[in-house]
C-alpha cells in the first residue's frame, strides 16, 4: 500500500522557502520532491543542494532537473553558512547534483562549503552526500580534506537495476567510493543508502548490504522508492514495515554500526539522530 504523507504547506515551510530564495539556495527537499519536506522544514532542518539545480545525469527515479548546468555560484558557500547560522542548525547535510561537466565533479566546491561552515559555525556537525565523481579518488580526497563528520554516497539500488535506473552510474564505482572514505580518513563516518521497490528481490538487497559492509560502510539507510510522477520509473512493490524491520535486523547482524530502515526513510532524514547514536 502506498504510504500517506502529511501536507507540507505550513507557515514554517513557507518562511523557510522564502529565506532560501533570498540567498539563492536550493534544497534537495524541494528539488527531489522529498516526502519528508514538511517534517524537516518544520523542524528547521534541510539538506542543501549545491552546484545548481541542473543535473548532468538523468536517472529514471529522480525528480531533479536534467539540463545543461550553470557555472558554480562563488557566493554559495558563504550563503549556505549564513542560512545555517540564521537557522541555528547543529547538523547540516550538503549534497549536489551530478556535475560531470566539471574537472573535479564539484569536489573543490564541496570542500569550500564545508570549510566556510566550519569557520562561521564551528560547533555544527556536517554531513556531505556526494556523487561518485566518475570514480576520481583525488576528488574524494579533496572533500575528505575539508573534514566533514560524515561522507555519504548512496548506492541507491541493486546491480541488476543500475543500467535501467542509474544513468551513467556504475555499481563497482560506487562501492569503490564508499571503501575509499575510510581508507582516506578513518575518522570520517562512512554512510550509504538504498531504495527498495524498483523490482529487486530480497536476496539482491541482502547482497548489496553485504557488499557495503565489506567495503567499510558503517551507516545504512533503507527507504521505499516513491515515484515522483508518471514520467518516472514505476514502483514495482510497496514494502511493509515488517519487511523494513527484517532488513534492519539483517543489517545489524552483518555489522553495520547503524541501520535506519522504514517506508519514508531517506538518506538525510533525521541524519543528526543517526550521528548522535554512533557518537
Amino acid at each position: 500500500m502506498k504510504p500517506k504523507v502529511k501536507s507540507f504547506l505550513t507557515e514554517d515551510v513557507t518562511k523557510m522557502k522564502a529565506m532560501l530564495r533570498n540567498l539563492n539556495l536550493h534544497t534537495v527537499c524541494e528539488e527531489a520532491s522529498c516526502p519528508n519536506i514538511g517534517d524537516c522544514f518544520g523542524r528547521k532542518t534541510a539538506t542543501f543542494m549545491i552546484l545548481g539545480d541542473r543535473c548532468t545525469r538523468k536517472c529514471s527515479y529522480c525528480d531533479v532537473s536534467h539540463d545543461r548546468p550553470l557555472p558554480p555560484d562563488p557566493h554559495e558557500p558563504e550563503n549556505i553558512a549564513k542560512a545555517v547560522k540564521k537557522l541555528n542548525l547543529r547538523y547540516v547535510v550538503i549534497t549536489s547534483v551530478n556535475r560531470d561537466d566539471l574537472p573535479d565533479g564539484g569536489a573543490s566546491h564541496f570542500a569550500s562549503v564545508v570549510q566556510t561552515i566550519r569557520k562561521k559555525i564551528p560547533d555544527c556537525k556536517i554531513e556531505v552526500l556526494i556523487p561518485d565523481f566518475l570514480g576520481d579518488r583525488r576528488a574524494l580526497e579533496t572533500v575528505a580534506a575539508s573534514k566533514p563528520d560524515v561522507i555519504n554516497h548512496n548506492i541507491e539500488t541493486v546491480p541488476s537495476l543500475f543500467p535501467v535506473v542509474r544513468h551513467r552510474g556504475d555499481y563497482q564505482r560506487s562501492l569503490n567510493v564508499i571503501r575509499w572514505i575510510k581508507e582516506i580518513d578513518s575518522g570520517i563516518i562512512s554512510k550509504s543508502g538504498i531504495m527498495v521497490g524498483l523490482g529487486e528481490i530480497e536476496e539482491e538487497i541482502l547482497r548489496v548490504m553485504e557488499d557495503l559492509v565489506e567495503n567499510n560502510c558503517e551507516v545504512l539507510t533503507i527507504g521505499q522508492y516513491l515515484r515522483p510522477s508518471r514520467n518516472h520509473y514505476p514502483v514495482k512493490k510497496y514494502y511493509t514495515e515488517e519487511e523494513f524491520k527484517r532488513l534492519e535486523e539483517a543489517g545489524y547482524r552483518m555489522g553495520f554500526r547503524e541501520v535506519f530502515s522504514g517506508v519514508l526513510v531517506r538518506s538525510s532524514y533525521h541524519a543528526d539522530e543517526v550521528y548522535e547514536k554512533i557518537k
